[in-house]
């Protein structure tokens, strides 16, 4: 059984260029507009990783974050946050939230791979 990814974003080009990535790669994929439709998403569907863009209507990404560490059968699944957003205040905001990792848009997709296999193999 293949590992899952939820991707939240609220550009669809950016989450069919991830889900593509991680499509070619062998992951399932889950997409997610906002932060909202993500934490519906969520629900008993047992994801091995969340990546998620930081600014987006209705619930942001820090939100989402902060919403998914409540949740009992997500607290240690990783979060990698996808943002054009590199102030490092943005970064400890994530991290105080829970996020587990930062990439940078626009991303290089040998990294995203990189830092998706060190996360869930």
């Amino acid at each position: 059984m293949g590992k899952n990814v939820l991707v939240v974003d609220d550009s669809s080009a950016i989450r069919q260029s991830v889900s593509f990535i991680l499509d070619q790669a062998g992951y399932g994929v889950t997409q997610a507009e906002d932060g909202l439709q993500a934490l519906e998403k969520l629900d008993g569907a047992g994801f091995d990783l969340i990546v998620t863009d930081v600014n987006m209507p209705n619930l942001d990404g820090i939100g989402l974050t902060a919403k998914v560490r409540e949740n009992p059968d997500y607290k240690f699944t990783p979060i990698v946050v996808l943002t054009t957003e590199s102030q490092s205040s943005k970064m400890e905001e994530g991290k105080a939230a829970g996020a587990t990792g930062w990439i940078v848009k626009p991303f290089d997709q040998d990294k995203l791979l990189a830092v998706v296999k060190k996360l869930i193999g």
